[in-house]
Order: structure tokens, then C-alpha cells, then sequence
């Protein structure tokens, strides 16, 4: 398998997940701004949307969104428990990965971007601070989202907490997502991945 990623976005968490999930795969950096790959390539040749992740499977197909692509890595190591099987667990594992991707991720857009005016980074600021709240309180004790074990929606949610701490949200206000961070992070598998996106 290969990933198309560039450091520090969203890509982060399906990189983890294929590291926690022990699948050997190849990394391409991608130039957002540029739209090319490391070699130069042009990368809407690889996702005409161009955006990252992509994850291109052995067998050539390319997938892309992110929530999507951890679903697929994980049912390839169903051992790993990164995804709940079929039924009510799986159900709640979906419901986190489209809360963190249309709640978090997408609110986070706009203070990312320089064109958008300072009051309206200001609004979505200020959104993504009422979301980490609420999920602050679904944090009390439990280690990770689905209770004792760490899965796919957990990698998506901890890439939102380095978000926040790149825009200097204070998250010792939410003291189980702070720990929460902090536990993902010293995780073995997701140094590996900070180390080889030149993050940690």
C-alpha cells in the first residue's frame, strides 16, 4: 500500500492507523500548495480533488477521505481491534470518526486558511472550543473514545488536539482531553509516525 500524506494534516491519522495496525506500506509527501508529490509528480493526477490522504491499495485502487481510509486499514488487520466489527460498537466508532470529521476537522478550515477575516476565525475558533468541551465529558473515565482500547476515531482525534495546540487553544480546560492527548501521543507507533512526517 502506498499513502499519499503531507505532514501534520489529516493524512497524520490514517498514517497511524496503518502503523498501529502493522500494515507495511510506502509514504509519498505531497506539496498542498504545490500540488505535486516530493518527486515533482503531479498530484491531481493521483486525487483530482487534491487533497491528502490517499491511500493507493496493492492491488492499484486509490481511496480517499480519511475516515474512510482507517475503516479499510483496519478491517485488513481485524486483530488490531482498530475498528469494532459489525454491529452496535462499529456503529459507534463511525458515529465518532463523522462527529471529529464534520464537527472538528471542517471548523478547523477556516482559521487555517489567511484569507478568512479574523472574525470568522474567530466563530469557528470558538465552535471547535464548544466541541472539545462536549467531548471532554465523553473522555471522563475512559482512556479512548470506545472505552479501554485504542481505535481508529482515537488517531483522528488526537490529530485535531495537535491542530489545536498549533493555534494555541488551551486544552488544560479540558482536563480528559488533555490527558487523552498526552496518552495517544506516547503511544510507540504514533512517535513512529510523528518521527517520519518530521513532527516530533
Amino acid at each position: 500500500m502506498k499513502l499519499y500524506f503531507a505532514p501534520g494534516a489529516c493524512s497524520l491519522s490514517p498514517h497511524i492507523v496503518l502503523r498501529e495496525a502493522g500494515q507495511p506500506f510506502d509514504l509519498v509527501q505531497v506539496d498542498l500548495r504545490e500540488k505535486k508529490t516530493k518527486d515533482g509528480s503531479d498530484f491531481t493526477k493521483v486525487n483530482p480533488k487534491g487533497q491528502v490522504p490517499v491511500l493507493e491499495t496493492d492491488d492499484g485502487d486509490r481511496i480517499t477521505e480519511g475516515p474512510v481510509i482507517v475503516q479499510y486499514v483496519a478491517d485488513k488487520a481485524p486483530a488490531s481491534k482498530l475498528m469494532p466489527g459489525a454491529g452496535r460498537e462499529r456503529y459507534r466508532a463511525q458515529e465518532w470518526l463523522n462527529f471529529i470529521t464534520t464537527e472538528l476537522h471542517k471548523n478547523f478550515g477556516p482559521m487555517f486558511r489567511p484569507t478568512t477575516p479574523d472574525a470568522y476565525k474567530e466563530i469557528s475558533r470558538n465552535t471547535v472550543l464548544g466541541r472539545f468541551k462536549w467531548v471532554d465529558s465523553q473522555l471522563a473515565g475512559r482512556p479512548y473514545l470506545l472505552g479501554d482500547t485504542f481505535t481508529a476515531p482515537d488517531a483522528y482525534l488526537y490529530v485535531m488536539t495537535r491542530w489545536a495546540n498549533g493555534m494555541k487553544m488551551d486544552l488544560t480546560q479540558f482536563p480528559n482531553l488533555k490527558a487523552f492527548a498526552d496518552r495517544v501521543a506516547a503511544r510507540p507507533k504514533v512517535q513512529e509516525a510523528l518521527k517520519a512526517e518530521g513532527l516530533a
